[in-house]
């Protein structure tokens, strides 16, 4: 399990959330970029290591009746993937749409502040970071779950 230092440090570390000081220690984390009336990615942070993350969008993740996931005994990895899809959720480009078109070019930003590119040509879906060619998708569904569970967030 995930200290709490670490879970808001991990949380932080996603320059799209704002950190928010709530009552009793606690921490929650804004998501200002949400096309929808929910903005609170992180909820309820807390030293005993209890905390959610909002996926009330995400049709694969079972939630609470508000739409939270407790991520008390989550890891590393499976913390960043559900904050970012949760982010990706809220920005309103979850959903199929909002692809790139032939030739042009979209960035992800990643940990560490890593960055990658998407371009779409020639009927396939490239990654690139920088100039070396990360990967290649048949579909744009494909580029996104893959760069999702590497913890990048489209920019």
């Amino acid at each position: 399990m995930l200290s709490f230092e670490q879970k808001v440090a991990i949380l932080s570390s996603f320059p799209e959330l704002e950190r928010k000081d709530v009552s009793m220690g606690r921490v929650n984390f804004h998501f200002e970029g949400s096309v929808f009336d929910k903005k609170s990615v992180g909820y309820h942070f807390h030293k005993n290591g209890n905390g959610y993350v909002f996926a009330g969008r995400l049709e694969d993740v079972d939630t609470d009746e508000r739409g939270y996931v407790n991520v008390r005994d989550y890891g590393e990895q499976e913390l960043r993937e559900l904050v970012a899809r949760s982010i990706l959720s809220l920005s309103g480009d979850a959903g199929t749409g909002g692809e790139p078109e032939e030739g042009e070019e979209e960035a992800w930003d990643g940990p560490d502040g890593t960055m990658l590119t998407v371009k779409f040509e020639d009927d396939m879906w490239y990654v690139f970071a920088g100039l070396n060619l990360d990967g290649a998708f048949e579909t744009y569904e494909e580029t996104k779950e893959y760069l999702i569970e590497e913890g990048f967030v489209k920019r």
